[in-house]
């Protein structure tokens, strides 16, 4: 009788032993989520351009929920801090990383770490270089920037434009001249004054530019900077404002006009996706109002009919094609002949190399590089 407990015992073992492996070998193991970092020159919520970077990083994860991990690094104001930051993320095992300024993966240390990180895919936005896992990205923020442009144009009753700005890159020369341009539409040989604060990011200096700039004669305010303080102190001095990069219409609701704003969303979720899926591949992405990556936000109280009538046409010639911002005839400020009639800048080279500004601007290029 033992022995036939002891011989039922193992059988049942065994069994227990086989449905065991059985259900070992048919179970997927489960699959680790696609890591991407995103790092941001100003803090993630600054209601301006890492906000509007953030929020693209917030619909990939929306988008593809536990298939992707996400993080983001803030406040890296300086491209010396780049090196250490992506180390820090490659050893986290962070496989692909979006440089959301200016530098961060291009020229010196910082220009050589695709070389470093071989297998981690970079992406870097409104820069230059491309190599086999690194990509760069941008778009026509002329084109809206001047859109609103239009919108101060038509604010200002003096004729005198006020413009706060961080650094002298092409990128910030091309966008001064279009806001100029476009403020010069709707209000003809209106100048557009030039502070600048010499940092992408720096809510006291922005506040004490546009206190410079209202002390100076100007009563319409524009920016290129990542905070909402000049429309903070715009809205108590009650002088309209253009903000930039995000719709901050709360930090100055009754003396916002409107601004350029970036959709950051589909390209990163693109993007991604294309890396998860082995389909990614190193480029050069220059988004447009047409394929919706750049627009206008809402308008204030201020902006009549006849302006926003005004802008839209002026946007619809733009996605048509029939209207460059850049097209000629174009002077600079000693009235020199830079575009000739007939004549369009390119994007590469012209806008990625601009170092001139347009007739009407009043104000020297800073010749302070970005940290």
């Amino acid at each position: 009788m033992r022995k036939k407990y002891v011989a039922g015992g193992l059988v049942l073992a065994l069994a227990v032993t086989a449905l065991a492996l059985a259900a070992a070998v048919s179970a997927k193991p489960e699959q680790e989520p696609y890591k991407v970092a995103f790092i941001y020159p100003g803090p993630h919520n600054d209601s301006g351009w890492s906000q509007a970077h953030d929020a693209g990083r917030l619909y990939v994860e929306k988008m593809l929920g536990t298939k992707v991990q996400t993080t983001y690094k803030e406040n890296i104001f300086s491209n010396a801090q780049i090196p250490q930051v992506v180390a820090g993320l490659v050893r986290q095992g962070y496989q692909m990383i979006f440089g959301a300024s200016f530098g961060n993966f291009e020229n010196g240390v910082n220009g050589q770490l695709y070389k470093k990180y071989p297998d981690v895919l970079f992406e870097q936005a409104t820069g230059l270089q491309i190599k086999k896992n690194q990509s760069e990205y941008f778009g026509a923020g002329e084109d809206t920037i001047y859109l609103s442009g239009m919108a101060a144009g038509a604010a200002t009753k003096k004729g005198v434009i006020g413009y706060v700005v961080p650094f002298g890159t092409p990128e910030i020369v091309r966008h001064a001249n279009a806001f100029t341009l476009g403020a010069q539409a709707t209000r003809p040989g209106a100048k557009v004054k030039l502070i600048w604060t010499n940092a992408w990011y720096s809510p006291a200096k922005e506040t004490a530019a546009a206190s410079n700039l209202v002390s100076a004669g100007v009563d319409v305010l524009g920016q290129n900077v990542d905070s909402p303080a000049a429309g903070v102190y715009a809205e108590q001095k009650g002088v309209p404002w253009v903000g930039y990069d995000s719709n901050a219409q709360k930090s100055a609701p009754t003396q916002w006009l409107t601004a350029a704003v970036y959709n950051w969303a589909p390209y990163y979720l693109s993007r991604v996706k294309a890396a998860m899926n082995g389909t990614w591949k190193p480029g050069f992405y220059y988004g447009s109002i047409k394929d919706g990556f750049t627009g206008i936000a809402p308008y204030g109280p201020k902006v009549s009919a006849k302006t926003k009538a005004l802008i839209a046409a002026k946007q619809k010639a733009i996605v048509a094609g029939k209207f460059n911002v850049f097209q000629g005839p174009l002077y600079d400020q000693k009235g020199k002949l830079m575009v000739p009639a007939g004549k369009t800048l390119k994007v590469l080279p012209d806008l990625y190399a601009m170092q001139w500004l347009v007739k009407g601007v009043v104000g020297n290029i800073s010749k302070v590089p970005p940290p």
